[in-house]
Order: structure tokens, then C-alpha cells, then sequence
């Protein structure tokens, strides 16, 4: 039996006990096995509807969440049980029962307090119902009641006489089951896809409640019905499991924001209203039938509206978001085609800018991407405020930006790009992000759109590449001749291993800014050893472990020297790498693998090399070919394998000349 594990014991007990007394029931039925006049079958009957009741009642009493459907589930199961009891012990024997009675009322009551807990149960466990889904349920509600009012209440209506309180109270079971039945469709119909265990027993339960009644009614109009037959074991077994619903586990489920509600559901329940109305044509239902079916279907055109109104709102949505970049708010790539196409049809006279940020990569390294993401922003918004007037603003990807602006022919864009420029720069602490700038004239430089970006993008490297070396080889040169001052021996080792390291940085697939940022922070790499006393760098024998530790800070301090110069950031990582170890046993943050910056890896296997083939005052420098065998021997440990394979096709292919 399917219940929460953290159910009572003693509840436990309660549900076997009811499940056996229901089968008991359901055999009893089937065979006569109890006999016609069983005071274990009145007691066993009525047992399984009082203690259905007392589990609904005893979830709301243990339990806070839901307490009050559970509560007037409880109740209505208990006015049910209540009603069956009277008739069990008062009317049952009597030759002609009064009709209207006591249990009449019990039992209608019972319709007004399940409706009630339906919905309230339907809130807690889908409170995040779609509206269409909402109407999707109506829809069900109104189709199931048409059916209804044609088979069960025109029945009943037809065979109904009497007073005016038995009319009333004929007609009133079967409009109330209508109504029950509706509710518990229009609920599962409204919260599928989200409904957990305790509403599908719970619906299931309510819904046996309601299809026994109702088929009950209508044996009973046509005269067909015979009490003690199977059907009568309906309203234990519903009950059941309404009370064993109400200690299934608990599972909250919200609409998915991103899930469209199916038109499947109303369009069938459409057709079923369609077709009785078609039917009315033939043998005429009665009006309360038929006015159902007519608002069912009004409620499936008000569906279908809805429906065609969110596709619109979305077929909108989706076209501008394809058209957006989604971080700055900016018209993207595929918008500035667009409007590329539009300015060169109109053949008025346009300026495309195209920008790219200068420091942004140190930036984003730096602060973190989402630090980048609120600075891509930032500069998105100011670039349209510095353009507005003149056109509209870009982003294309990354760090990327443009502007397309209409201009006139002849005059050169200078001010734009000035005004743009200055908008997509912000400095602070420590960083300076700038941007490098290429223009294109449409139809001018470019007969079309690609053209014209590609014109850009070339003059926008061109000057990208030009201010950034010719900044970061200025601020190398002034380092690397304070080195050749203090020891020109160093300035020259590092010539050496700027001449190696710029050949494996191309093998190993590096692009032109990477392997000038190698080879500048190869000059620069011993820069540290500044700060190191000559006794030490000189010293005719090995150092001992104290003075080990002094000669390892020399990369920190070379990273903070290189940090001085803003054109220097990126090299500055690579000295104070270019130390580590493969296996990570290198210093100063004993990085491994691939954590260690793959510059710093190319840097110490040529710093190595070189220091392997150098004479010492304390010892002979090896050959190259034996310090070729030491770096294949230690790939994998001290060197990273690729750089090593890298390096013996590079010396290979060059055969360069070592410098000791």
C-alpha cells in the first residue's frame, strides 16, 4: 500500500484493516457470500465509510499543510457515512421510507462539502496553474456535465414525480453529480502534468464516488437497478480511496514557465460537445444538456483566442530576442546585418565602426566573469547614449561592439569614433580597459555588408596589434636593459630563450598576440633576479637549502615588477609560472598539468634547456644532445610532454646555434 513512510503506525493499521474490509465487501457482492441479511455486511459497509472519514479527519489533525481540504474532505465523507448509517439503522426496515429523508439531506450534503475540497486541494497542490489550463478544466467540467445532463439527469427528470420536495430531491442528485463529476475532470484536466500521488488517488476516489451515483440514479430511473449488486461496492471503494489519498507522500509541482499547454485536450472535448449538439438534430436532448455543450464550446473558441494570442506574443518575443544581444540589450550580429542591408538599399551615405576592447581578457581574469559580464553592460549603455543621435549600437559577440552610423560622404568619421571610444573605456584599481577601433564606409570601402565588416576588422587589428606591441615592447625594453645593467650575462640568456620560445609557441598552434606575449615574458623572465644577491648568482658551488629559498622568490618578485607596467599584465602571469613543474612540484604555487599557463610551460623547458647546456663555475655545461635525452627522460614529470615534443621538432628544424 502506497503511503508516506512517516505515516503512524496506527494509521497503517487503520488502512490494512479497511482494504480488507472493502475486498470482503467486493466478494460479498459478487457471490452473496455474507447473506442477503449480514449484520457483519451493514457493519463492514458502513465501517470502511465512517473510517474513510476518521484517515481524512486524522491527516488534518496530525498534519499542517493542507488541513483544511483534508478537513472538509473528512466531513464530507463523514455526512455520507452518516446518511448510509441512518438508513442502515432507521429506514432500512421500514416498509415504505419516507423520501425525502434524513439521509437524503446527509447524502446531498455530502456534494456541496467534496466540491469544496476539490479546489481547495487543487490550490495547494498546483498553485502555479497556468490560465489556459485553468479554462482547459471549465472546458472539461462543462463537456462532462452535458453528457451527464443528457444520459443520468434527462433519465431521472423523465421518471421524477411527486411533491415539490421529492422533484427536487430527485433532481438534485443527479445535477450534483454532474457537478462532481465535472469538478474532479476539470481539476485533472487543469493540473496535468503536475499532479502528484495524493491527488491522482484522491480524484480517482472522488471520481468511483460520482460514477457510482450516477449510474446508480440511472439503473434506478430505467428500473434496472438491483440493490446488492457489484455496483454498490462503488461507494466504499471511492471512499477508500479518497481517505487513503490523504496520507500519500506530498509533492509540490509548479507549471514549467517554459511549457505550452496542449490545444489537444479542449479540441477533443470540443468535438464531444459538437457531437452532441449535431445529435440534438436527431433525438432531441433536454436544454440543460444542451446549454452546457453550447458553453463548452463557447469556452473552447475563448481557448483557441488565448492560445493564438500567446503564439503571437511569442512568435514576437522570439524575433526580438534574435535580434538582441541578451546581456547588453544591444541589437546583435544578426541585427546589424539587417540594418547593413537596409543602409546600403537606401543608398544614403553610412559609417560602420567596429570596436574591439582593449584589456578586458586581464579583466575578466581578474575580477571574475560575472565582474565582466556588468562591464560589457556598462559600456553597451554608454555606447548608446554617445550614438544615439547618429545611429545605433552593436554587440556582436565577446568583447566586441559596433556602430552604424549614417555620415557624410567625404568627411572622415573621427569625431564618432572618438565619442564612441571614450564611452567603451572605464579605469580603476589596477585595470584600464580601452578600445582598438577599425571603420568601414558602406559602399564606399564595401559594395555589401561582409565586406564592409571585414574591411573593418581589418584596420581595427592593424591598430589593435600596432598600439599594443609597440606599448608592451617599450615597457619590456626598459625592463630588459635595467637587467643588462645590473647582469649583462642574464640580459643575454634571455635572448637566447626568446629566440627558442617564439618557434614552439607557432608549432604548438599559438596566434601572433600569444606568442608575442611568450617572447616578451621570456626576456623578462629572470627580471626577478634583480632582487637577488650577487654571492648567491655567483656563487662557484651549489646552493644550500636557505639560499634555495631566497633564488625561488626571484619569480614573485618578477611578477611584481612586470605588474607595474599595464602593458605587461598578461606576461607578468607567465613569470611567475615559469617555474612550475609538471608534476607539481615546482614553485611558487606548485601548479600541475594543465593549471600551469602553457607560456610558463614552453618558458621552463627552454629556461632548462638552456641551464643544462651552460657552463658553470662548478661544473661543465652537457652536451645538447644529452640535455635533448634529459628533457624526453623527465616528460611527463618536470616538463609538460607536448612542449617537449614541440621543442625537439623546433630545435630540430632550426638547429639554432646555444648561446652559453
Amino acid at each position: 500500500m502506497f503511503v508516506a513512510r512517516s505515516t503512524p503506525a496506527a494509521i497503517r493499521a487503520l488502512m490494512v484493516v479497511l482494504a480488507l474490509a472493502t475486498v470482503v465487501e467486493a466478494v460479498h457482492f459478487s457471490t452473496g457470500l455474507l447473506g442477503s441479511e449480514s449484520w457483519l455486511h451493514d457493519v463492514l459497509y458502513n465501517g470502511v465509510l465512517l473510517g474513510s472519514a476518521a484517515l481524512c479527519v486524522a491527516r488534518a489533525a496530525l498534519r499542517p499543510t493542507e488541513r483544511v481540504a483534508w478537513a472538509v474532505m473528512g466531513l464530507a465523507l463523514a455526512l455520507w457515512a452518516g446518511g448510509n448509517l441512518y438508513w442502515t439503522l432507521v429506514l432500512a426496515d421500514v416498509a415504505e421510507a419516507p423520501f425525502p429523508s434524513v439521509a437524503d439531506a446527509l447524502w446531498l450534503a455530502f456534494l456541496p462539502a467534496a466540491y469544496v475540497a476539490i479546489l481547495l486541494l487543487m490550490r495547494d497542490r498546483s498553485p502555479q496553474v497556468d490560465s489556459r489550463l485553468w479554462l482547459d478544466g471549465i472546458i472539461a467540467a462543462l463537456t462532462t456535465g452535458a453528457v451527464s445532463a443528457a444520459v443520468v439527469f434527462g433519465a431521472v427528470q423523465a421518471t421524477t414525480g411527486g411533491d415539490t420536495a421529492a422533484v427536487a430531491t430527485n433532481l438534485a442528485y443527479p445535477l450534483g453529480d454532474m457537478i462532481l463529476v465535472g469538478t474532479v475532470l476539470g481539476a485533472v484536466t487543469a493540473g496535468r502534468g503536475r499532479l502528484d500521488r495524493t491527488w491522482l488517488f484522491f480524484a480517482a476516489g472522488i471520481g468511483v464516488f460520482a460514477v457510482a451515483d450516477s449510474i446508480y440514479l440511472f439503473r434506478v430511473a430505467d428500473g434496472s437497478y438491483v440493490a446488492g449488486g457489484f455496483l454498490d461496492i462503488g461507494w466504499p471503494a471511492g471512499a477508500l480511496l479518497a481517505g487513503l489519498s490523504a496520507w500519500q507522500p506530498t509533492v509540490r509541482r509548479r507549471a514549467a514557465a517554459d511549457r505550452l499547454p496542449s490545444v489537444g485536450v479542449p479540441v477533443v472535448l470540443a468535438l464531444v460537445s459538437l457531437g452532441m449538439l449535431v445529435y440534438d438534430h436527431f433525438d432531441r436532448a433536454n436544454l440543460l444538456a444542451l446549454g452546457l455543450a453550447t458553453a463548452s464550446i463557447v469556452a473552447v473558441v475563448v481557448r483557441l483566442f488565448l492560445t493564438h494570442r500567446e503564439s503571437l506574443d511569442n512568435l514576437v518575443t522570439s524575433r526580438r530576442q534574435a535580434c538582441t544581444d541578451s546581456l547588453t540589450g544591444l541589437g546583435n550580429r544578426f541585427a546589424l546585418m539587417g540594418a547593413m542591408d537596409r543602409a546600403l538599399a537606401d543608398g544614403a551615405p553610412h559609417v560602420l565602426l567596429l570596436f574591439d576592447l582593449d584589456g578586458f581578457k586581464n579583466y575578466n581574469d581578474s575580477y571574475g566573469h560575472p565582474a565582466g559580464d556588468a562591464l560589457l553592460a556598462r559600456l553597451g549603455s554608454r555606447l548608446t547614449a554617445a550614438t544615439a543621435a547618429d545611429g545605433g549600437a552593436y554587440r556582436i559577440g565577446g568583447d566586441e561592439f559596433c556602430v552604424l552610423a549614417a555620415w557624410p560622404a567625404g568627411e572622415p568619421p573621427d569625431a564618432l569614433i572618438a565619442r564612441a571610444r571614450a564611452a567603451l573605456c572605464e579605469e580603476g584599481d589596477g585595470f584600464k580597459v580601452g578600445a582598438s577601433c577599425g571603420h568601414a564606409v558602406l559602399d564606399g570601402d564595401a559594395p555589401d555588408a561582409a565586406e564592409a565588416l571585414r574591411v573593418a576588422d581589418r584596420r581595427l587589428y592593424a591598430e589593435k596589434n600596432s598600439g599594443r606591441v609597440s606599448a608592451r615592447i617599450q615597457s619590456a625594453q626598459v625592463l630588459r636593459r635595467a637587467l643588462e645593467a645590473w647582469d649583462a650575462e642574464l640580459g643575454e640568456h634571455s635572448g637566447d630563450v626568446v629566440a627558442l620560445a617564439a618557434q614552439v609557441g607557432r608549432r604548438l598552434g599559438l596566434d601572433d598576440d600569444d606568442v608575442e606575449r611568450i617572447s616578451t615574458a621570456a626576456e623578462l623572465h629572470d627580471v626577478g633576479k634583480i632582487a637577488i644577491p650577487r654571492s648567491i648568482l655567483r656563487k662557484p658551488a651549489p646552493l644550500d637549502e636557505e639560499e634555495w629559498a631566497f633564488m625561488r622568490r626571484h619569480t614573485l618578485i618578477g611578477e611584481r615588477i612586470a605588474q607595474g607596467a599595464p602593458a605587461l599584465v598578461g606576461v607578468s602571469e607567465l613569470i611567475r609560472s615559469s617555474h612550475e613543474r609538471w608534476d607539481g612540484g615546482g614553485y611558487p604555487d606548485g601548479l600541475a598539468g594543465d593549471e600551469i599557463p602553457l607560456g610558463a610551460q614552453i618558458l621552463f623547458v627552454y629556461d632548462s634547456f638552456s641551464a643544462m647546456t651552460t657552463d658553470r663555475c662548478y661544473k661543465a655545461g652537457m652536451s645538447e644532445a644529452e640535455a635533448l635525452d634529459e628533457l624526453r627522460r623527465h616528460a611527463g614529470t618536470q616538463f609538460a610532454p607536448a612542449v617537449v615534443e614541440a621543442f625537439e621538432a623546433a630545435y630540430e628544424d632550426a638547429r639554432l646555434p646555444h648561446a652559453a
